[in-house]
């Protein structure tokens, strides 16, 4: 029964040499193989994030507008747009802990952050969403009263 066993089991003997895990293939109704499924490679939000603060063009194409939220004073709130968009440079983990508040939270599909002054009247909210394995900044909110 163990022999048995040992047989339908590809890696039964003892070997250093292994071989790379293919694609699985599908067979169609006629019996013809389907080209191997792709699995889609889910960017690192790390990396993402990281780069998103350091490279102005690579933020350009990570934001997805016309992007939601606004920019607003005392006076106006202002839709964001390309052409008044400001480079977002200080990642939420470098901000000055002890001049803002400071929330965040990430999920397997989204991060939020926040930052905001205590009755200062300053506010910033940003959501990153995963959207076809990549990351991209989908909303931003930002008061300043």
């Amino acid at each position: 029964m163990m022999f048995a066993v040992c047989i339908s089991l590809s890696g039964c003997h003892s070997s250093q040499k292994t071989t790379p895990a293919r694609p699985v293939a599908e067979t169609n109704k006629d019996n013809t193989t389907k080209k191997p499924r792709k699995v889609a490679k889910i960017e690192d939000f790390d990396k993402f994030y990281n780069r998103f603060h350091a490279d102005s063009a690579f933020q350009m194409s990570r934001i997805k507008f016309p992007l939601k939220g606004a920019s607003t004073n005392l006076d106006k709130s202002t839709p964001w747009t390309p052409q008044n968009w400001q480079m977002l440079r200080t990642r939420i983990y470098d901000v000055d802990k002890n001049q803002y508040k400071v929330k965040y939270s990430k999920t397997e599909t989204s991060f939020t952050q926040k930052v905001w002054v205590d009755g200062g009247g300053f506010s910033n909210e940003c959501r990153f969403e995963l959207i076809g394995g990549k990351w991209f900044l989908v909303y931003m909110n930002d008061e300043n009263m």
